[in-house]
């Protein structure tokens, strides 16, 4: 029987067998939603998935970052779609939950009554010449003794609306083929084992009522059962029949050779490692485009409504994460992302902040009312209104990218080149305008003393590639470039400064604080022994993370329920923002306060789970992870971090980024500007 009911409330309508408290399965599957701190990543540079302690999979599994995932219980309960596997009976959690070494192989172990049982779930990275949708592989293998094992796969479609249609088709091997489809797409699922269980035939995913195809079987010592869904556009003929122990393989070479280039020798070597590879996960590896989360609506606060999408590319979230890959000796990311700017820019004179990963440009912003949201946090939103948004400091961060990527040894082309004069030629018009900044304020627009300073950083670094690439930008245009940037750090100096508290403040005319201030200490706008830049790092210390907190952004984002923001024109309050406090242990370093720089990051590296990622923000009062995640901002601040706490401490350790011809530059120059 078809099952493509689309209406927002059909869920309503399924069997009890599929309730959100799934007894059937031996195990409640309880609506309660997963902590985020023990949330897992499997990606394959298209797409991903997260899972939870349980071995579900609670969000993911559409053909982009950005399309509607095919389960989406992350947000909801299990009528929205969820994919579980472990043991039948006793607890759901498993016993760990970690990455195999330095990949993006999950591996989640049970210990029952009868045996261990291993679940390993891994997507094999995407390749240049595959014509295959993204894979999700799962391998169910008992270590030791029996254990009984069961899989529910059951997809839901359009964020959850969307019921499939399931039937069986042939499979090529002796196995099990499902296949689950709803109007545009289709999930194909295969299920093969080994031993006693390879006979199961039908047994194998046996296809219920409620469009969820069942898997239960008895495994014994060194038996296996493995499932791969592949996504394809259901229009198209069958995919091949995936090869898991292959696959496997394939994904264990691939991220042996990407993190064979890092370098790092501390002691935090497993947590970098982990950072790196997460934002490596985040690239979108058909066009080049890098996505600041692969998730959406996750809250800033539990309950409350700063509930945001990520899942598309900010021009100034994608060059900080690529900094921090350049950093690091990561070359071709870079390489992939200038091509993807200069084609999602075209012919306009000034950028958008944030594209789709194709380079769309229209991201409408709307809410999906039959989700209940993370924590019951709604609304659930999808796209992001902020895209039309100014952002004067996306400038800076852009050309820093360019110029480091130079350093590097990455060839700037003719279209590149045209590019950022052409960028630069636009901030001359606009670096005198209010904007809504870092933050992306829905309140009115100001003067915001970050977006300034970045803006003053454009133009240096521009003038910096006008002298050290042959982009021809003629003498009279240098000079009007200076003049400008002199210009920029007067005024900054002036209307961007409290001489009676010595602190640097959020906007011109205002008195508040603001974190996003603390990146002036790696910009080279002052000095960083300058009285001015030392009275702002403490007074972000005294007054955004007041009694030892972590930091808050500014001081409105942590007022009480309720209460609209004056600043970003929302109601509500926020966690700490994890990034920020990242940013005050550079700072703290950078003023001389190593140890005190060396306590907060280590505090912040507890705050991780056991897979090692961390999202946007930290909720004190719960002790819980907020914010969508993993976020890409928290996660190259944590490798920023730890390279500058190292080169501190050893100026030995102190690397020019990775050569075009593979081999670095030492100095023992100061590691900031």
């Amino acid at each position: 029987m078809p099952h493509s009911t689309t209406a927002a409330g059909a869920s309503t309508a399924l069997p009890d067998a599929f309730a959100p408290q799934d007894t059937s399965a031996g195990r409640a599957l309880t609506p309660a939603s997963p902590p985020l701190e023990e949330l897992a990543l499997v990606g394959d540079l298209r797409s991903s998935a997260l899972l939870d302690a349980a071995g579900t999979v609670v969000w993911g599994g559409g053909a982009r970052p950005d399309s509607a995932p095919h389960f989406a219980r992350l947000l909801g309960d299990a009528t929205h779609g969820h994919w579980t596997l472990g043991p039948a009976t006793g607890s759901s959690r498993a016993d760990s939950s970690v990455y195999d070494g330095e990949s993006l192989v999950l591996t989640q172990t049970w210990t029952t009554g009868t045996g261990t049982l291993r679940v390993t779930t891994f997507m094999p990275p995407y390749q240049r010449d595959e014509s295959a949708g993204p894979r999700l592989v799962r391998t169910a293998e008992v270590l030791q003794g029996y254990v009984s094992v069961r899989s529910v796969f059951a997809p839901r479609f359009d964020y959850g609306r969307a019921v499939p249609y399931m039937w069986p088709s042939k499979h090529s091997s002796g196995g099990r083929r499902v296949v689950a489809t709803a109007g545009p797409a289709s999930l194909w699922l295969d299920v093969t084992a080994t031993g006693r269980a390879a006979d199961a035939g039908d047994d194998l995913a046996r296809i219920r009522n409620d469009a969820a195809a069942v898997t239960s079987l008895e495994l014994h010592a060194g038996e296996t059962v493995h499932f791969a869904t592949t996504w394809q556009d259901s229009h198209l003929t069958a995919p091949a029949v995936p090869d898991p122990a292959a696959d496997l393989q394939a994904t264990y070479r691939f991220w042996d050779e990407w993190t064979n280039p890092v370098n790092c020798h501390s002691p935090h070597r497993d947590a970098v490692t982990r950072a790196l590879i997460t934002l490596k996960s985040l690239t979108y590896a058909p066009t080049g485009a890098v996505i600041a989360a692969p998730t959406t609506s996750l809250p800033e606060l539990l309950g409350g409504a700063r509930n945001w999408d990520y899942r598309y590319t900010w021009l100034r979230d994608s060059a900080l994460i690529l900094t921090t890959l350049l950093r690091r000796g990561h070359l071709e990311e870079t390489r992939a992302w200038l091509g993807w700017l200069v084609r999602a820019v075209a012919g306009d004179v000034q950028p958008q902040i944030m594209y789709g990963v194709g380079g769309e440009r229209d991201l409408p912003e709307f809410e999906l009312a039959h989700l209940p949201g993370y924590e019951c946090s709604v609304p659930v939103r999808v796209g992001n209104a902020a895209a039309s948004q100014l952002q004067l400091d996306v400038f800076g961060e852009v050309l820093e990218l360019m110029w480091l990527a130079h350093r590097s040894g990455i060839a700037l082309d003719d279209a590149t080149g045209r590019l950022w004069v052409a960028m630069v030629h636009r901030l001359e018009d606009l670096w005198e305008h209010p904007d809504e900044g870092i933050w992306e304020v829905r309140g009115p627009r100001r003067h915001f003393v970050h977006s300034k300073v970045m803006a003053w950083t454009a133009f240096d670094r521009a003038l910096d590639l006008a002298s050290e690439t042959n982009v021809q930008v003629p003498q009279e245009v240098q000079r009007r470039w200076a003049a400008v940037r002199d210009r920029i750090h007067a005024e900054v100096c002036e209307r961007g400064y409290d001489p009676r508290r010595n602190t640097f403040t959020q906007s011109y005319g205002s008195t508040d604080l603001d974190a996003s201030l603390l990146l002036m200490l790696r910009t080279g706008f002052l000095p960083v022994d300058d009285k001015r830049v030392i009275g702002t790092v403490e007074a972000i210390q005294r007054e955004l993370a007041p009694g030892g907190r972590l930091v808050l952004r500014y001081p409105v984002a942590g007022h009480e329920h309720g209460d609209e923001n004056d600043v970003d024109g929302l109601p509500g309050g926020e966690g700490a923002f994890l990034p920020c406090s990242f940013w005050l242990a550079d700072a703290l370093a950078l003023i001389g306060r190593h140890d005190e720089a060396t306590a907060l990051f280590e505090r912040l590296l507890a705050l991780r789970g056991p897979a090692g990622l961390l999202s946007e923000e930290w909720d004190e009062q719960s002790g819980r992870q907020v914010g969508n995640t993993p976020q890409g901002l928290t996660m190259c601040a944590l490798s920023d971090t730890e390279q500058l706490l190292t080169e501190l401490t050893d100026p030995r350790q102190v690397l020019l980024p990775r050569q075009a011809d593979g081999t670095r530059e030492h100095t023992v120059a100061e590691p900031v500007r």
